[in-house]
């Protein structure tokens, strides 16, 4: 499958995941189960039309120009800064939701600080905000060897979140995507990483502490858990595990999505990340045209994928 092809999956299928989740952002599990998400919805949480998409979204495309145009993390960190101070790859012209933790950084680009070095690097910097915007990157490191993955996919989550936490998360969810690419089957994939992953980062001496924080990934099966034990908060670790649990226990991208969503909270980057790992998985084709007909900016979402 050729590259192009693979990004279409990629935008389509994170922008999506994205806008079914901004209309319930902040609603409860509880609330969702007794008024689940169907299909695009629009207004509710943001009071945005249907189809529209969020600052996941928006990131996620600053990051896909930025590889088009030959991967530099000062021209990326220009992307993000005019995407938070002129609305650039915004979906109606406004930037209508922005991390605390992404923004202080942006902040930090804007004051000339090294872009590697702009992120928040303390523990309680952890925030979702690099998972939900890294999958492009996918398409640039995947064929080179694992050292320079894992230390692009560093630099390029440093720009918002250097801590090593928020660097393992987005490590993973780009290995596993990229295994799909690969044609691997996702519960090979999961088990193949739990091997692949917990080996690479020990051998680089990462605290075992930060590692193990990732034990329901890398030492058990997630997929056996019942909802009420996953957890869909903004916090990098539940986003990570809720995107595979759902990747895992559904077989379609609708099903995938919906699930994640459903699961409350942090709704729209829930469904962004599961969405984009389903987009690669099912492909564009499996997804319902009615949801592609009200997206936001799809020509110029278009553009970005066809662009030399």
């Amino acid at each position: 499958m050729n590259s192009k092809k693979h990004l279409q999956n990629i935008l389509y299928g994170v922008a999506l995941g994205d806008a079914l989740g901004v209309p319930v952002e902040f609603k409860s599990r509880y609330y969702l189960r007794q008024n689940p998400v169907t299909t695009m919805l629009g207004f509710g949480t943001h009071d945005v039309k249907a189809g529209v998409w969020s600052d996941d979204s928006s990131m996620t495309f600053c990051l896909a120009e930025s590889i088009n145009e030959g991967l530099d993390l000062q021209q990326l960190a220009n992307k993000f800064i005019a995407w938070k101070n002129e609305s650039y790859w915004t979906a109606e012209g406004e930037v209508f939701d922005i991390g605390i933790a992404t923004s202080k950084a942006i902040n930090r680009l804007i004051e000339a600080v090294q872009p590697e070095l702009a992120g928040g690097f303390e523990e309680w910097d952890n925030g979702n905000g690099s998972l939900m915007r890294i999958l492009p990157l996918v398409l640039h490191c995947k064929e080179k060897p694992i050292a320079e993955r894992f230390q692009i996919t560093k630099q390029v989550s440093s720009l918002t979140h250097r801590h090593i936490r928020s660097v393992i998360a987005c490590f993973y969810y780009l290995e596993f995507a990229k295994q799909i690419m690969e044609g691997k089957d996702k519960f090979e994939i999961y088990e193949n990483l739990k091997t692949e992953i917990t080996d690479f980062l020990k051998s680089l001496e990462i605290n075992a502490s930060e590692i193990a924080i990732y034990n329901r990934l890398l030492n058990s099966n997630i997929y056996e858990l019942e909802e009420d034990d996953v957890q869909s908060t903004g916090y990098v670790v539940h986003t990570l595990e809720a995107s595979i649990w759902c990747l895992l226990t559904t077989d379609n991208y609708v099903d995938a999505v919906l699930k994640a969503v459903n699961l409350g909270e942090d709704t729209d980057t829930t469904g962004a990340v599961t969405g984009g790992l389903a987009g690669i998985l099912y492909g564009f084709e499996t997804i319902p045209q009615f949801w592609i007909d009200v997206l936001a900016k799809k020509d110029d979402i278009n553009k970005l994928i066809h662009q030399d």
